[in-house]
């Protein structure tokens, strides 16, 4: 697999944001409304509409623990390690982090051609501002310069960084998708969540969004919904927010268990309120948000397409499998998930550099053992290779 044309594409890397990620684009007046630095004891933190987020343990990222240091933990925790303790080990950010010369080297060594480019912070700041949307907007569209300038969204063929895209503003999820087609870029990225709105939470399916997907479908290009801050309610069974899945150093297993609840849901709303029946041509790859939860929502959907077979113009599981593609969680079973999705559905991501991720990403192989080499190759290769194709209606 080391030819440069057979290497693997990855379809889930990130960076750690530039501390001028969000402010370098971003007029000082909107300061207030969108994201500000503050020193707290000495320690920097963002401050999001006026409020300390505590989202990251430091939002610097210098230092930051080191890529894949709790895979073992994610693959069942043989060891019985304290995973507060294994992050307490952490260096000094390094290039390939932030720099798109020094991550095509690491590429390189990794034995990659291409990847996939998802943000690290802005995949959970939406959240944080969701009772302003039109903040969330200005924000994101200057996080969105600054990932074309320092990343670009076509970097030598090889490095396909995303632009985020929020329906909480419907002009601007428009005007910023126009943009960034005009940039060259191959995908979008966006939240596994009903965006909230002016007038209040609305399901992404909601026929007010209609001109984005018309939009998004006539372009031909893939949306990533990619794991991120859904603002999930635990209903009472736990303490609400993006860091309590520990608590005071306490696990919260109720929340640990629940982690894609949200993708289920966002999955699930797209087949059963027939957005792919009304834009055909859409592609959504979801990474990063696991397969655990398919099995047990084809069976439940089979259940409704029988109950409701008026509703559906075909069986719901095959409009699934036609329009979307899964990356799973690395620990997930791929071989169940081949089964349900079939090869030309599964795409590999090893999440580097981040905690959770693979230490090396290449490391994901040794999931594929027993594979025959072409399902092998449309898994690490060739489906997202495909999806990386804008295909116009």
């Amino acid at each position: 697999m080391q030819d440069s044309e057979n290497r693997p594409f990855d379809a889930d890397n990130h960076y750690y944001e530039a501390l001028d990620a969000f402010t370098r684009h971003l007029d000082p007046s909107w300061g207030p409304r969108t994201l500000q630095w503050a020193e707290i004891n000495g320690r920097q933190y963002n401050v999001l509409g006026g409020k300390v987020s505590r989202a990251v343990v430091n939002p610097t990222f210098d230092p930051v623990a080191s890529p894949g240091v709790l895979k073992d933990y994610f693959r069942g925790n043989p060891n019985g390690d304290n995973p507060l303790e294994l992050l307490k080990a952490r260096d000094r950010v390094k290039e390939e982090y932030r720099n798109r010369d020094a991550r095509l080297l690491t590429m390189d060594s990794h034995g990659l051609e291409k990847i996939w480019l998802f943000p690290t912070l802005g995949m959970v700041y939406e959240e944080e501002l969701r009772t302003d949307p039109e903040a969330v907007a200005v924000m994101f569209r200057a996080f969105n310069r600054w990932v074309e300038e320092d990343w670009g969204f076509n970097y030598q063929n090889r490095i396909f960084a995303a632009p985020y895209i929020t329906l909480a503003d419907l002009d601007f999820a428009i005007s910023e998708l126009e943009w960034a087609l005009d940039k060259g870029a191959r995908t979008i990225v966006m939240r596994p969540a009903a965006p909230t709105t002016l007038l209040g939470r609305r399901s992404p399916t909601d026929t007010q969004f209609d001109p984005f997907w018309a939009r998004v479908n006539e372009a031909g290009i893939t949306v990533v919904v990619h794991a991120g801050d859904a603002g999930y309610s635990a209903n009472g069974y736990a303490t609400d927010g993006f860091t309590s899945n520990f608590s005071n150093s306490v696990p919260q297993p109720i929340k640990m268990l629940q982690l894609e609840r949200p993708i289920e849901d966002f999955l699930a709303s797209l087949i059963t309120d027939q957005l792919f029946h009304r834009f055909p041509n859409l592609r959504i790859a979801s990474v990063e948000n696991g397969a655990g939860f398919l099995r047990g929502l084809f069976h439940r959907l089979d259940a409704l397409g029988h109950k409701m077979s008026g509703w559906f113009p075909e069986d719901p599981i095959e409009t699934f499998r036609r329009h979307i593609w899964i990356n799973p969680f690395w620990e997930d079973n791929v071989h169940e998930l081949l089964e349900l999705m079939g090869p030309e559905r599964v795409i590999f991501g090893s999440d580097w550099p981040h905690i959770e991720g693979m230490p090396v990403p290449l490391d994901y192989l040794e999931e594929l053992t027993g594979l025959e080499q072409k399902v092998v190759d449309l898994v690490t290769r060739e489906n997202t290779a495909e999806l990386n194709e804008l295909r116009p209606s």
